[in-house]
């Protein structure tokens, strides 16, 4: 193996991103160390949903690309759901048009105009990945170190400091005062996990420009109810007031919703970004590489694979003159 592909790398941040960033470099052939603050568990990717769908995330031009190549590298892991977490999941997006997505939706396998009878109004209907995370994170964890990866649970307090000839930073809403970068802010999530009434199928109906929405999401450990989009809230709290209307708004379309017991209350907060993902290749004054792959809103587990596979061709240490 020569040396450039030898050569150390640093993947800073340990959520979905990271960890996924981590180990496709790893396979790649690369010496991975991933430095994370807290373990995946810990992370917002812990709290995340789990349903493949491009949601709050630019740039549309790129993010088609990242996510379709995501979902073919869910579709194979969903032949193993008990290892991966990944399992195909009917369900409906209500509210939402082919003509009103971008030519990524094309692509999508099955993905039709709902029937009479799956969803009163206009509707997608779709056979797609779910991805649960407690499982998927450890998985990919251990996949990780199978490569020879190694996790490290450290703080970065300056990138430009980390001694590693490639530095990649995954660091999410961190990245806002690691960079720094003032274009990335919260994007606040609450969602409600209830012992599941039998619901086997998902439904979104989501307004993009609205802070409350509604979803739900089986899953294995229960059925997970949604949700709200609010912009610059740091909140870590769950509020009750809000879980209230949340089952409120999934029981309104689900009666047996209303009735199902209560068994969690999450909060998270997605690391959006204004002016879109950031991934894009840096050389630091001391001719070092500097890789950001960061800002990706509500869309880390939909985007993964292809942000990974992007980041690690960038990966590549700068030619000294």
């Amino acid at each position: 193996m020569n040396g450039e592909l030898s050569g150390d790398v640093v993947v800073v941040g340990g959520g979905v991103i990271g960890l996924t960033t981590a180990v496709v470099l790893a396979e790649s052939g690369r010496r991975v160390r991933v430095w994370a603050r807290e373990p995946a568990e810990q992370t917002t990717s812990a709290v995340a949903g789990g349903l493949w769908w491009p949601y709050r995330i630019e740039p549309e031009a790129l993010v088609g690309e990242w996510a379709l190549h995501t979902l073919d590298r869910y579709t194979e892991l969903a032949a193993r759901p008990e290892e991966t977490g990944v399992r195909m999941v009917e369900g409906v997006h209500g509210g939402t048009r082919l003509d009103g997505l971008g030519p990524w939706a094309a692509r999508v396998p099955g993905l039709r105009p709902a029937r009479a009878g799956e969803y009163a109004g206009t509707a997608l209907w779709a056979r797609l990945p779910v991805v649960d995370m407690s499982v998927h994170l450890p998985w990919l964890r251990e996949r990780l170190r199978a490569a020879g990866g190694v996790l490290q649970e450290r703080a970065v307090p300056d990138l430009a400091a980390v001694d590693a000839p490639v530095v990649v930073n995954c660091t999410g809403l961190g990245a806002r005062d690691l960079v720094p970068d003032p274009e990335v802010h919260p994007v606040r999530g609450q969602l409600v996990v209830v012992e599941n009434p039998g619901v086997t199928t998902w439904l979104t109906a989501v307004d993009d420009v609205s802070a409350e929405s509604v979803y739900y999401i089986p899953q294995p450990g229960g059925l997970l109810l949604g949700g709200t989009a609010e912009e610059g809230d740091w909140s870590t709290e769950p509020d009750p007031a809000v879980a209230e209307r949340i089952v409120a708004r999934c029981a309104a379309l689900r009666p047996e919703i209303a009735g199902a017991r209560v068994l969690a209350h999450r909060v998270g907060l997605r690391p959006a970004r204004r002016t879109g993902v950031r991934l894009e290749r840096e050389t630091l004054p001391d001719g070092r590489t500097l890789v950001h792959n960061y800002g990706h809103g509500g869309a880390g587990v939909t985007v993964a694979w292809g942000c990974a596979r992007q980041a690690a061709g960038l990966a590549v240490p700068a030619p000294s003159n």
